[in-house]
């Protein structure tokens, strides 16, 4: 098997036949990669081409456009880290006019042009309606190291021309299955028929026979001589969108307005994520009169080209940014070395292969905030019911848990989950939370995929059937779909004698709906449906409609327990003593027994079964330093959440106002979690000077950053750095679901909204992130930016989605017209933060 940390270059094909001829050019064909990543669903052929390790992949068969190409590209840098340059290899249509005499069988390679890439996206709809171009944007140059091959290939051929023609005949010499198909056609079948002449409508009869050789039709050509190079390469402009392009009077329009040389339909989904060179072989000219007889030459021409320009690239020079590409890749680092002590070295080697494979999302995070959070005897109401006594024993019991926003589902959820694992220590106890914070945990594979990982290390019985999967997935080089997870989900359940499930904030899942392998809801209802199976199965949620709706057809009338009323007052009531007696902020009314019972008291009156409320007054009151200041504070409690979060954001100072609202931003529209070594970064980030980043202006007292917005943020220890003293290594959050609800809301003040605004709020962290990346625009050793920069990897990954999100609005912002009066004036030029992210890649 082949190592993919060994493979350097990307080669992208679109259709079938281009995949063909870029494996017919491979010197050396080598065996499958190791391993995949999770989800990559892409074909690989992977092999050399002189010193150059390549991957070959191809878009699934049907698929055409941007967003396949894009889905491809993701997939193949997750699971070839190492990648540095790209290729998209393939075929186009031609764009021939007075200056560019292109014809079938030529090459068009992308090449830039004043400063800009050599592919744009447009918008073919609107070229339809309106007669005239549109185009969406210009998209990133393609990596230094290439631009610089096509320059020194360009003067090659020009001195002592091109052996590509040669090189297919030798190719279809030694594999004569494809000479038929990728043979240069015979020259008679090169028509350019004139624009205004189209091929007739619903008739798929070749030109041959329906638009025929009238002379009147066709734009006659000369016959290249023997001193020109056929087929012939041009360099310039590639327009992508994703329809084909299939008008002539469009085309030549377009040929003319912005010397565009080749239309396709893939690469404005590579150029911002997957740096390439696009070369294309000409097999019609973008009219209705399409050439099939012409791809299978177009795509050896290009392929042929594509060889040519390996041939020109030192191996050294490509991989010189090899440990760089490590730290910004987004494939995560082998955890096999974490388990070295586990006796069963066998097993543990089989597990950890597994795990990989999974890739599971982990429960424990949620699980150790919650009981962090408890105050020793809540929750006692519940664990002491005959309703939860009940679902301990009976035999496919069902229990939902339901209650408002703030009430403490998921503390209660995690003092369950604690007392099933001291009362039942040896039995099989699977749990689950779903979180608005992180998107690695808001859907049913999520779930399932971690409940399996749980479930595999509880016995041998529940290994064979996630093995026999593993297995039929080519031994976790690729993913099955969720259908298969939760079918061998149940045969796992089936194994074990009796499981406890809690599952808690089933409103925070994405997939709720649907047939029982894509929808939660059908998932439980299938889960208890079998009398083979005994399954105990909690749930916590909001009394949100389709829930209550689906689970009121169920026959577990008597199962359902609101946490609401004298049991949870109780619960907040011994919350409030505790904190009131405890905590630090608070304790300076020890002496005063009095004042403490009036801080309860008043709590109390208001708190109306939210836990959340009553933290969030504790701690305001922690800021009263006297008695005055504290009744007048006790006297005017907000009444609701929303006044609450209201006045925890006008009272954060000025000065750490901008401070809070970029942390906000990150939080609130982050893909993931943000580490507070990467929150601490990313706030000493200075958008508006000259020195966009400065280490000097970190905060040294890293897990102070959650007092620039006390109370709407939590520092979570992971489980992996659970021993993090400084807390640079532990994950900031959004302390509850109900603040990202309310800053995403329209109930939010007029002052503050314009930040959370989905396009606004995006483009700032994409400039952030720019801005931070522009920092490396020096030799910086790749061990410092490992050690030294924590938020490169993220701003890496990430700054071209939150930029997609946002693009108008940064598109406003690069012409001077968003700045004046919004929370960061954005001086920076972006073309200038482009290109120097473009640089940083081009070496990752």
């Amino acid at each position: 098997m082949s190592d993919p940390r060994n493979y350097t270059v990307g080669w992208i094909c679109a259709v079938s036949t281009e995949y063909v001829a870029a494996r017919a050019f491979l010197d050396e064909v080598h065996e499958e990669p190791d391993y995949v990543s999770e989800h990559d669903n892409n074909d690989y052929t992977l092999g050399r081409i002189r010193k150059h390790n390549v991957i070959i992949a191809v878009l699934p068969d049907g698929e055409y456009g941007t967003d396949s190409a894009e889905s491809v590209a993701r997939d193949m840098l997750h699971s070839f880290p190492n990648i540095r340059i790209g290729l998209m290899v393939g075929i186009g249509g031609g764009a021939p006019s007075r200056y560019h005499d292109i014809r079938l069988g030529d090459i068009v390679v992308s090449s830039p042009r004043d400063g800009k890439g050599g592919v744009f996206e447009y918008d073919f709809g609107k070229t339809i309606q309106d007669l005239s171009f549109q185009h969406t944007r210009f998209l990133n140059q393609p990596p230094t190291v290439l631009r610089t091959a096509v320059s020194g290939l360009k003067a090659q051929y020009k001195e002592s021309g091109h052996q590509i023609e040669e090189a297919i005949n030798s190719i279809l010499e030694k594999k004569p299955r494809l000479r038929q198909e990728y043979k240069r056609p015979d020259p008679s079948s090169d028509r350019l028929y004139q624009a205004g002449f189209t091929h007739p409508p619903n008739n798929e009869a070749s030109c041959t026979a329906i638009c025929g050789d009238d002379p009147s039709k066709l734009i006659i050509r000369r016959e290249r001589t023997e001193m020109e190079d056929n087929p012939a390469i041009h360099y310039g402009l590639i327009a992508s969108g994703n329809q084909l392009m299939k008008d002539a009077l469009t085309r030549d329009t377009l040929a003319k307005e912005k010397d565009v040389l080749c239309f396709e339909m893939e690469a404005a989904g590579l150029m911002n994520r997957f740096p390439c060179l696009v070369i294309r072989g000409i097999c019609d000219y973008s009219d209705s009169h399409k050439n099939k007889g012409w791809q299978g030459y177009a795509a050896m021409a290009a392929a042929g080209y594509a060889k040519d320009l390996l041939c020109r690239i030192a191996p050294n020079r490509v991989e010189a940014g090899r440990k760089i590409s490590d730290i910004l890749s987004s494939v995560q680092k082998d955890v096999q070395d974490a388990r070295n002590a586990v006796k069963d070295l066998g097993f543990e080697q089989r597990r950890e292969k597994i795990d990989c494979w999974l890739s599971p999302a982990d429960p424990s995070t949620n699980y150790n905030k919650a009981l962090q959070q408890r105050q020793e005897g809540t929750g006692l109401w519940f664990l002491q019911s005959n309703a939860f006594a009940k679902w301990k024993t009976q035999r496919n019991s069902f229990l939902w848990l339901y209650g408002i926003p703030g009430c403490g589902k998921t503390i209660l959820s995690s003092t369950i989950v604690e007392d099933l694992k001291r009362t039942l220590p040896r039995q099989p106890l699977l749990y689950f939370y779903f979180d608005f914070n992180d998107t690695g945990k808001q859907i049913l594979e999520s779930m399932v995929r971690s409940l399996i990982s749980q479930l595999y290390c509880k016995g041998e019985d529940t290994w064979k059937q996630l093995d026999s999967l593993f297995s039929s997935c080519e031994a976790g080089r690729r993913q099955p779909s969720c259908e298969s997870f939760c079918k061998v989900f149940l045969y796992m359940i089936g194994y074990s004698k009796e499981v406890w499930i809690v599952l808690d904030a089933l409103d925070e899942c994405r997939t709720r709906r649907g047939p029982p392998t894509k929808g939660l809801l059908s998932w439980m209802r299938d889960l208890l449906s079998s009398e083979g199976r005994n399954v105990h199965l909690l749930v916590t949620s909001r009394p949100e409609q389709d829930i209550e709706s689906e689970l009121g057809k169920w026959p577990y009338d008597n199962d359902i327990v609101p946490i609401e009323g004298d049991s949870v007052t109780d619960d907040i009531r011994a919350y409030v003593h505790t904190r009131v007696r405890n905590s630090e902020g608070l304790k300076r009314w020890q002496s005063r027994p009095n004042v403490q019972q009036e801080i309860e008291t008043k709590l109390m009156e208001k708190a109306n079964d939210m836990f959340r409320w009553a933290a969030c007054q504790l701690d305001a009151l922690e800021n009263c330093l006297e008695y005055r200041t504290l009744q007048t504070a006790l006297s005017s409690l907000p009444k609701t959440l929303d006044e609450t979060y209201d006045r925890i954001l006008r009272g954060i100072p000025d000065e750490h106002k901008p401070y809070a609202i970029r942390i906000l931003q990150f939080l609130t529209f982050s893909e993931r979690p943000l580490r507070i070594k990467e929150a601490v970064d990313a706030i000493a980030v200075d958008t508006e000077g000259d020195q966009h980043f400065n280490p000097d202006y970190r905060m040294p007292v890293p897990r102070e950053i959650s007092y620039y917005c006390s109370s709407l943020v939590v520092a979570i220890s992971t489980k992996e750095h659970s021993y993090d003293k400084d807390g640079k290594h532990a994950e900031l959050r959004l302390a509850h679901f109900s603040v990202r609800e309310y800053l995403t809301s329209t109930r939010l003040g007029e002052d503050m909204a314009q930040n959370f605004q989905g396009t606004t709020a995006r483009a700032s962290i994409a400039i952030v992130c720019l801005a931070y990346l522009l920092h490396f625009d020096r030799d910086i050793p790749p061990e410092e930016i490992r050690e030294s920069f924590p938020l490169a990897q993220y701003s890496a990954r990430y700054w071209m989605t939150h930029a997609a999100v946002a693009e108008v609005f940064i598109a406003q912002i690069g012409h001077g017209t968003i700045g004046h009066g919004t929370m960061h004036p954005i001086r920076v030029e972006i073309g200038q933060l482009q290109r120097c992210i473009t640089r940083r890649l081009e070496v990752c």
